[in-house]
């Protein structure tokens, strides 16, 4: 089974699960760490002609990272292209599952079964009290987690609601003034797709509580699952006003 991908965190949990099925992945397919395979540009701009190329039996991707016309474009020269959608935690484990005896595992992998054990009981929030939070995932321009998302998902699991669940947008753009005035509990800070640091990102929020988070705890469903509950939970309590 060759199999290309074109999202980050379902090449990580291919090539974590079945080593020698990825072919071709995109750029920003950062792990696993020394993961070598033909690199297809990006998850909005892939080589098409490359991916074909590489004659895959399977692409992967997701509905909100890839774009319908490069899809279009693989499944027109005839290349089976499987579309995942995640936007809750348990939809991720579902989609793993489909993704993963797709591309020929003969089992299911033990890495899902300690990720799905740990969201089955993720901490709880400090005394039992629910937090509001921001959660900017752009600067330039400020954006922010919206509706029906993946990341707003893993949140609330953690007891923390983020204050534009109900936008219309999935990712509106919000200007940070108003972001400030919305006086969240905490400012929640990834490092990717934008990487906050300490030196840029809570400068923007003076007086308020931020937590710089790991990007893959937060938005990754894959091999990351297993420890983001224990990892976002200590960033989030490291956090308290």
């Amino acid at each position: 089974m060759r199999v290309v991908s074109l999202v980050p965190s379902l090449t990580e949990a291919v090539a974590v699960t079945l080593p020698g099925a990825p072919a071709g992945a995109t750029d920003w397919c950062t792990h696993p760490a020394g993961l070598d395979v033909v690199r297809i540009g990006g998850t909005k701009n892939p080589d098409t002609d490359r991916i074909l190329s590489l004659a895959p039996d399977l692409v992967i991707a997701n509905e909100e990272e890839n774009r319908p016309p490069d899809l279009d474009v693989l499944r027109a020269a005839g290349v089976e292209v499987l579309v995942t959608e995640v936007r809750t935690v348990p939809q991720a484990f579902t989609e793993l599952d489909r993704v993963l005896t797709a591309c020929g595992a003969p089992s299911r992998p033990r890495w899902l079964d300690e990720a799905e054990a740990a969201w089955s009981a993720p901490p709880s929030p400090p005394a039992g009290r629910r937090r509001t939070a921001v959660v900017p995932v752009w600067r330039r321009p400020w954006m922010v987690l919206g509706r029906d998302t993946f990341a707003g998902d893993v949140l609330a699991r953690l007891g923390v609601d983020h204050l534009y669940a109900g936008h219309a947008e999935r990712y509106p753009r919000v200007p940070v003034e108003e972001l400030r005035a919305a006086r969240p509990d905490v400012v929640v800070l990834p490092d990717e797709p934008y990487r906050f640091t300490a030196d840029d990102g809570p400068e923007a929020f003076p007086g308020l509580p931020c937590a710089l988070v790991d990007g893959r705890c937060l938005t990754w469903y894959g091999p990351s699952l297993v420890r983001a509950p224990r990892v976002l939970d200590a960033a989030l309590r490291a956090a308290r006003r």
